[in-house]
């Protein structure tokens, strides 16, 4: 099979075709995680960490899933996260019967084992279960080799990779197909598999109860309570899921897949499964809104020892261990509907200058909770030493376009100097304040309008919904940002959505969708002017911006009511998570 540049495709896994985007629901552990589909096939998992190779990527066309489902096709399905976790639950109904299937990735994580579980519980009636694993590493083009059952427990591997499944010792491993089996269950039945992928050959029993136990207890303490938050359900889930994104290095992907299309046949897919510094930031700002965390911890390490290791050669976005993100490449698979398949990231190799001014908001709100470390100081002052020789050189900005003098950038680090001016003492602080004042002079001078608001950019008459961010976090700047936010409005928003910015000569929505951060951003900035109502309009309608597993993607197609781009995205449940503290009056931060 050949695309229309020549170069040749495999075919899709037609065992496990695609559903919309609003669908999937997502399992994660920190280190990596899994896309579920609702019929309870698992159809992407990169292994061991995220951004190894995948050993399922159906999603994306490639070989390779996991499916636990009824053997009668004709039933319908539905599912929830037990809340606080993302512990899924899917529910499926047939004629006879009613299925739960209980699934999770085992905490506590290593960065080189994972460990599926999947618990099968008959609620209702006679369940005919049909299993169906077939592990595909290297993005579907290799196989395990030498499957073997043993005490119960199959095994097989790669030079890379091995694999034990417990759970399915009536189950045939078949050359071409893999593993495949089925169980009959009656009312009140449970059944587990234990799938677990790892670096070395593991010798520890794949305990089911004990695993599920361990995986409890570590959500329950993970996660804090939110009850007195906005929409504190929702509000809990955001922070369940910037904790499954988070690694144990401290870094957090900004979603867990890559190549999902932000717009059909547009070219526009990228790979997501790298720590982009600014969206730790936003992460960490939202959570130490909330209170100090560990995830505020997580973020200021990460960040620190990336400007620390780095300075002016700092990246935008790095593996999760630190290390720089490859360029972009094909896999030679079909990808999904609409889109290409890709892995790496161009845009690690950017330099963008409103990542030192989001680094020293998120070190000025450590401080404020006292979690300042010594290293995250030194940090700060390697910030500021780059941002005195870099402010005025033209750079990519927060949406990664062509190297321009952003508005939005300048006023980024103007707000993360000012904020670190209040924390640190005397020559120090001093520095920064004087700093502040400069960009924001020469940035005065650039790009404020006549009329009173901000510019796109120095040489961009246009509305930019990324200014809104400062305005979110309240940093002000000789005026109160009434005209900069009204005009976005204006502009930028229709039906209760808010675009990023104008393509010229396409209507809002043609050629991208509603971008979720800014719908919550323009939440927390109109909640600063004090309309606190039209805030509420503003968070309402973007939250409800999800699908049935409640996960936020980059942008949301407006007229379909569908998802664009990958999944779950972390800054913009991250804001989500910020609005529902701020909103309610709850914030530990200015």
């Amino acid at each position: 099979m050949n695309d229309s540049e020549g170069r040749r495709t495999m075919s899709p896994d037609l065992s496990s075709p695609p559903w919309a985007l609003r669908e999937y629901a997502v399992l994660a552990d920190g280190e990596r995680g899994a896309v579920l589909d609702p019929r309870g096939r698992i159809v992407w998992l990169c292994a061991p960490r995220w951004h190894d190779d995948a050993v399922f990527s159906a999603l994306i066309g490639g070989a390779g899933h996991f499916a636990v489902e009824p053997a009668d096709p004709w039933h319908v399905w539905g599912g929830s996260y037990v809340e606080g976790t993302l512990i899924r639950v899917s529910r499926w109904v047939t004629a006879d019967c009613v299925v739960e299937c209980r699934e999770a990735l085992a905490l506590p994580a290593r960065p080189d084992r994972l460990v599926l579980l999947r618990r099968m519980r008959v609620v209702r009636g006679e369940a005919r279960l049909r299993l169906d694993l077939d592990p595909r590493p290297g993005f579907g083009s290799g196989r395990m080799h030498a499957p073997r059952l043993e005490d119960g427990v199959w095994t097989a591997g790669t030079q890379e990779l091995r694999l034990r499944l417990a759970g399915a010792p009536e189950a045939v491993w078949h050359t071409e197909t893999g593993l495949r089996g089925g169980f009959v269950l009656r009312e009140g039945d449970a059944h587990d598999l234990v799938l677990e992928l790892a670096r070395q050959r593991e010798t520890d029993p794949l305990d089911a109860d004990a695993l599920w136990a361990a995986t409890e207890r570590e959500w329950r303490q993970a996660v804090p309570d939110c009850s007195r938050l906005a929409a504190p359900r929702d509000a809990r889930h955001a922070y369940a899921v910037l904790h499954g994104l988070t690694s144990s290095s401290g870094g957090m992907v900004a979603a867990a897949t890559t190549s999902l299309p932000e717009r059909a046949n547009s070219g526009r897919n990228y790979d997501y499964r790298y720590a982009w510094l600014r969206d730790q930031c936003y992460a960490g700002l939202a959570v130490a809104a909330h209170g100090p965390h560990p995830l505020v911890d997580d973020a200021v390490r990460f960040v620190a020892e990336r400007i620390l290791a780095d300075g002016d050669g700092v990246r935008p976005a790095y593996t999760v261990d630190g290390r720089p993100v490859g360029r972009e490449r094909s896999l030679r698979l079909p990808g999904y509907p609409g889109g290409t398949d890709h892995v790496g990231n161009d845009a690690g190799a950017q330099f963008q200058l409103d990542t030192f001014g989001e680094a020293l908001q998120l070190f000025a709100a450590a401080a404020a909770h006292d979690r300042l470390t010594g290293e995250a100081e030194r940090a700060a002052g390697l910030c500021v030493d780059v941002v005195e020789r870099q402010w005025l050189k033209p750079e990519a900005g927060l949406w990664e376009l062509e190297n321009r003098w952003w508005t939005h950038s300048r006023l980024s680090v103007v707000c993360g100097l000012r904020r670190m001016a209040e924390v640190l003492p005397g020559a120090s602080g001093r520095r920064c304040a004087e700093l502040g004042d400069a960009v924001l002079r020469e940035t005065r001078r650039r790009c404020l309008d006549a009329d009173g608001r901000w510019r796109r950019a120095a040489d961009d008459d246009g509305p930019e919904a990324a200014l809104l961010v400062p305005m979110a976090r309240g940093c002000e700047f000789g005026d109160d940002g009434t005209a900069t936010r009204a005009y976005i409005e204006s502009r930028l928003a229709e039906d209760g959505y808010l675009y990023r910015f104008e393509h010229p000569g396409q209507r809002l929505g043609e050629a991208e969708g509603a971008f979720l951060l800014c719908g919550f951003t323009m939440a927390l900035a109109t909640h600063r002017v004090g309309d606190r109502v039209g805030a509420f309009r503003w968070f309402e309608r973007t939250r409800a911006a999800c699908g049935p597993p409640g996960l936020f993607a980059e942008e949301y197609d407006v007229r379909q009511r569908q998802l664009r781009g990958n999944l779950p995205q972390a800054f913009v449940h991250a804001l989500m998570l910020e609005c529902a503290v701020r909103l309610a009056g709850e914030s530990a931060l200015p």
